[in-house]
């Protein structure tokens, strides 16, 4: 873990806590009269990022928890940040605000990639096509569907600096969550990453990894992989299968074989990957640890 701020171009008033595997990074303005925070990480990082919040604002309080997606990795940490700062505000994306409402996990993706999150509340929308102010400057809110139908991204237009969450790394993008349940959702990656492009920002920060300058070469390096993904959309199933499996041995470390197996059939992005990509390898029966394994080296 790491933290960023003017050292790479950042606003003075922006922290930007760089995170492991299993975390999203953690985008932190302290304002004159405002404090905020974008992302939280993981559940099982939430002690970690309350004390992180903790060493960079002090004895400020923490007055807006803002998500630019609701996946766990980047809402885990919603509810402790809400119980540490109980007058904190929580904006998230209008799309799935019903199931945060109601805590519906099967319409939510805790359930579906196999992870967790505390139950957490929220007090306001990140609407798309508004501003928000953070760190005494105003943001951009922009939908930026692919990765996650409802995810958005922002923008600080005189910095030109963007909060990309998953829709744009150095070296790729997020999962097309949505493709491994049969919703096609590439086009949708493309037309975000069409839209960053036309915003031309110098430097972004990402969900995950460092803060980059070299937007164009990320761009490029996004279109070549979005352009082999839609060709062999197996090998997109294959690192989703990868990716899911990986997350969830990182975060118990150590797992019986019952367990695990139990785990991959109750996973539902699993069982539709086998079931559109898989079928002839695993006919009739659910997967066992070695099924997935197979998958994924296909």
């Amino acid at each position: 873990m790491s933290h960023s701020s003017a050292s790479t171009g950042l606003p003075a008033n922006v922290v930007v806590l760089e995170r492991g595997w299993l975390s999203s990074n953690n985008v932190l303005f302290v304002g004159k009269e405002e404090t905020a925070i974008v992302d939280t990480g993981y559940a099982t990082h939430a002690d970690q990022t309350v004390a992180l919040v903790e060493s960079v604002l002090g004895r400020l309080p923490l007055d807006r928890i803002l998500n630019t997606h609701l996946h766990s990795d980047h809402c885990g940490g919603n509810a402790a940040l809400q119980a540490r700062y109980p007058s904190a505000r929580t904006d998230i994306p209008p799309g799935e605000a019903a199931f945060v409402q109601s805590w519906d996990q099967q319409g939510l993706s805790f359930l579906a990639t196999g992870q967790t999150c505390p139950r957490f509340g929220f007090t306001g929308l990140l609407q798309p096509g508004t501003e928000q102010l953070l760190g005494d400057r105003p943001w951009q809110v922009h939908a930026a569907p692919g990765h996650d139908p409802h995810s958005v991204i922002l923008f600080d237009a005189e910095a030109r600096t963007l909060i990309s969450a998953d829709a744009l790394w150095e070296n790729g993008f997020g999962i097309a969550f949505p493709e491994l349940a049969g919703e096609p959702s590439f086009e949708d990656v493309g037309a975000t990453l069409d839209l960053i492009a036309g915003l031309a920002p110098r430097r972004v920060i990402p969900g995950h990894g460092s803060v980059f300058d070299g937007v164009d070469k990320a761009l490029s390096v996004a279109y070549r992989r979005l352009d082999g993904l839609q060709r062999d959309p197996v090998k997109h199933a294959r690192h989703a299968i990868k990716v899911l499996m990986k997350f969830k041995l990182l975060e118990v470390q150590s797992i019986s074989v019952a367990d695990w197996d139990a785990w991959l059939q109750g996973t539902a992005y699993l069982n539709s990957i086998r079931a559109r990509f898989f079928n002839d390898v695993i006919v009739r029966r659910r997967p066992s640890l070695r099924d997935v394994q197979a998958m994924g080296s296909i």
